[in-house]
């Protein structure tokens, strides 16, 4: 794609993955992704904020065949994706000196082997004049490595946030146009990437609040022209409460597990609780940390493997407790062939959740009544829960 005005002498240099279908090797990228990299001309000299992932190497070069010059390059994060290209850059322009918070200087010495000589870093709130414009480095650290900023072009009011506030979308939007689609796909990627760092992150946003900003211009997806469209979305997902929504990540082998869910889920539903179960053998990983995002209980259904959870359900667990979610109880149910620890080993799996247990309901091979009656009262304990609670 050819660049992009955002406003008078500044660009987006965009490089968008239609294709990429997983990142990381663990995260789904449904909607492909983007790496936005910015070019912003002063007076006097000439800024490349942020580059791109290796991969898109011809295309992100291609933008640079007409440009003679860049004086420096700002790194906001180290991950690759973002300055994965530094090294060709820095080679195209032999005298751009690369400037990043002083932890990133290290980390992309360890991650890219940028010599020591072409780094400078910059202090939290130091600003560089190049020339008609300032820019304005604030660090932002764990959204979502420990070295990370954000930069503002004070003059144009614009907060080049690299992964905070990011949406890992392939667009030809230059600005948000469908809100919804923007939206879910913001909330994705902070449940799979920023919610682990929930704690932290009021902390970052109170620092943006007295910073004057027209646009966010994010390293993943369309820029964000009215920026309390994602900061209050941020805000909701950060310390809002709960909504009155369990969440049923489950497989099951034979049936029996599937059967415990599903009268579950009707029970919960006469009791006025909202519901989102997840078959693990089908389901989207993202869409299930997207509902971990709001849900006030997660109930984990389980057949018994060798006496503890099924693998599936480990690893769905290992990612919750990874996300760390706001949800403030937890249960789980399933069926047993001859014996079981799979609450305990469950249990053990989660120490970063700081979650009531209710009491799980696990039954030797077909659920039957005296069980079933044990899913009811576990509805209803959820519900009153919820009652007692604060919820959205």
């Amino acid at each position: 794609m050819i660049k992009r005005e955002v406003k008078k002498n500044v660009y987006l240099i965009p490089s968008v993955d239609w294709h990429r279908r997983l990142f990381d090797s663990l995260i789904p990228l449904p909607e492909g992704t983007s790496y936005n990299a910015y070019l912003v001309e002063g007076n006097e000299k000439t800024v490349l904020i942020d580059t791109a992932d290796p991969a898109m190497r011809a295309e992100f070069m291609d933008h640079f065949t007409e440009i003679k010059n860049i004086d420096f390059v700002v790194s906001n994060h180290t991950e690759q994706d973002h300055s994965g290209l530094i090294p060709a850059i820095m080679d195209k322009y032999p005298r751009a000196v690369l400037l990043a918070s002083a932890k990133a200087v290290n980390m992309l010495s360890d991650h890219l082997a940028i010599p020591a000589g072409r780094t400078r870093a910059v202090e939290d709130a130091e600003t560089l004049d190049f020339g008609g414009k300032h820019l304005k480095f604030i660090y932002t650290p764990w959204v979502h490595w420990p070295e990370t900023m954000s930069t503002c072009l004070v003059e144009d009011k614009i907060l080049f946030s690299c992964d905070f506030f990011g949406s890992h979308l392939a667009t030809t939007d230059l600005f948000v146009g469908d809100e919804v689609v923007v939206y879910e796909a913001a909330k994705r990627y902070y449940a799979e990437i920023m919610m682990p760092f929930r704690k932290i992150i009021p902390g970052n946003l109170d620092k943006l609040k007295d910073i004057k900003i027209d646009i966010i211009a994010p390293s993943h997806g369309p820029l964000y022209p009215n920026p309390s469209f994602i900061m209050d979305a941020y805000r909701d997902w950060v310390t809002g409460p709960p909504r009155n929504l369990v969440v049923i990540p489950f497989i099951s082998m034979h049936g029996s597990t599937a059967k415990m869910v599903s009268f579950l889920v009707d029970r919960l539903a006469e009791n006025g609780v909202k519901v989102m179960p997840f078959d693990l053998s089908v389901t989207d990983l993202g869409k299930l940390a997207i509902a971990l995002v709001d849900s006030a209980t997660i109930v984990i259904g389980t057949p018994t493997v060798h006496v503890g959870p099924h693998p599936a359900v480990s690893y769905a667990v290992s990612l919750a407790n990874s996300l760390r979610p706001k949800a403030a109880f937890a249960s789980i149910i399933g069926s047993y062939g001859w014996g079981t620890r799979a609450v305990e080993a469950i249990a053990g799996m989660i120490p970063n959740l700081k979650m009531e247990l209710l009491p799980p309901v696990l039954c030797r091979g077909v659920p039957r009544e005296p069980d079933f009656k044990a899913l009811a009262g576990l509805a209803e304990t959820i519900a009153s829960k919820h009652g007692e609670m604060k919820l959205k």
